[in-house]
C-alpha cells in the first residue's frame, strides 16, 4: 500500500475494491436501516479496520444490485485519510483481515491503491450481467438452486438469440425498465449472448453488456426472451414493445435469483477523467 501523491483526493488516498457476493439473503446493495445489505456489511467490516466514518469512507459502487441479485465482479472505491490508514499498524494484508470480518456470502478479491481520477461508477465503460436459467433440458442440479431460475419447459435459445438482436444498440429502454425520477432510460446495449453451459449441466446463460442498465432492465429483457424461447411471442413483438416505450407489453420481470453482475469494464487510466465526464452527461436520442 505504497502512497502516491497523485492518488490523493483532498488529502485522502483512493482505493479500489473488487468483490463478489451471493445476494440471496441480502435486501440489495444499498445500506438500509434494519435490513441486511451488502453495503451495510462491507461498511461494518471497514469500520472495524479503519475506525468510524461520517460518510461511509466516500464509498461509491459500480452498480447497485437489487435484493436477491448476485455479483462476481462488483467494484467499489473508498477514500481513506492518513489517520485511518495508520490504524493498520504493521498489518499490510488488508484483504485477509477484511474477509475475516465479512460474512461468508461476501468476499473481497482485490484491495489496491488507485489514482484519484478512478471512479467505480462514473469511470466505467460497461457492465456485464449474466442470467442463468435451468430449464427442462438442464440437469436441475440443486447446487445452483440459489443462483438460477428454474423452468419446467425447454427454451429455444436460437430463437432467443435472434430476437435479442433487435435490442442491440442505442435505444430508449423505457419498455424494459422501471422509470426513476430524473433518470434516463436511454442506454446502449452492446451485446447479448445466449448459450448453454456444457460444463454447468446445460444451464441456459444469457449475457448482456451495456454502457449501463436502467432499473429492472436486465430482468425485463430476460422475461421477454424467455417468452420467445417458449414460443409464446415473436421477434417482431419484442421489437414492437421496444419501439412503444411502454410497459404495457405484458412481459414478466423475472426473479432476481438467476442474475449476477459478472464484470465492470474501465478504460485505461489516462481516460478515466474523460469517461467520468461523458458518463455524467445526460443521454439523448436524435429523433
Amino acid at each position: 500500500m505504497k502512497q502516491a501523491v497523485d492518488h490523493k483526493v483532498d488529502g485522502f488516498l483512493r482505493f479500489r475494491l473488487n468483490l463478489s457476493y451471493d445476494g440471496t439473503d441480502f435486501a440489495g446493495w444499498a445500506k438500509q436501516p434494519g435490513l441486511r445489505t451488502v453495503q451495510g456489511e462491507l461498511i461494518k467490516a471497514l469500520t472495524q479496520i479503519f475506525g468510524k466514518t461520517k460518510d461511509d469512507f466516500g464509498l461509491r459502487v459500480a452498480g447497485r444490485t437489487d435484493a436477491g441479485v448476485h455479483a462476481e465482479g462488483q467494484v467499489v472505491h473508498i477514500d481513506l485519510n492518513p489517520k485511518q490508514l495508520k490504524r493498520l499498524g504493521r498489518s499490510k494484508d488488508v484483504l485477509i483481515n477484511l474477509n475475516a470480518l465479512l460474512p461468508v456470502d461476501i468476499r473481497v478479491s482485490k484491495f489496491v491503491e488507485t489514482h484519484a481520477d478512478f471512479d467505480a461508477r462514473f469511470a466505467a465503460k460497461y457492465r456485464k450481467y449474466r442470467y442463468r436459467i435451468a430449464d427442462s433440458a438442464s440437469g436441475w442440479n440443486p447446487l445452483y438452486g440459489r443462483t438460477a431460475l428454474w423452468l419446467k419447459y425447454e427454451l429455444d435459445i436460437a430463437a432467443m438469440q435472434d430476437a435479442a438482436e433487435v435490442l442491440i444498440g442505442l435505444h430508449d429502454f423505457a419498455a424494459f425498465s422501471k422509470p426513476k425520477e430524473k433518470a434516463t432510460t436511454i442506454r446502449t446495449l452492446q451485446h447479448v449472448k445466449i448459450t448453454r453451459n456444457k460444463h454447468f449441466d446445460n444451464v441456459v446463460e444469457i449475457e448482456l453488456q451495456a454502457d449501463a442498465f436502467a432499473h429492472n432492465m436486465v430482468r425485463s429483457i430476460v422475461g421477454a426472451l424467455i417468452k420467445v424461447g417458449a414460443g409464446r411471442v415473436t421477434k417482431a413483438e419484442v421489437a414492437k414493445a421496444l419501439k412503444s416505450k411502454s410497459r404495457g407489453h405484458g412481459f414478466k420481470v423475472v426473479g432476481p435469483e438467476g442474475l449476477s453482475l459478472i464484470e465492470v469494464g474501465y478504460p485505461v487510466q489516462a481516460q478515466w477523467a474523460e469517461q467520468v465526464k461523458m458518463t455524467q452527461d445526460m443521454r439523448t436520442l436524435d429523433e
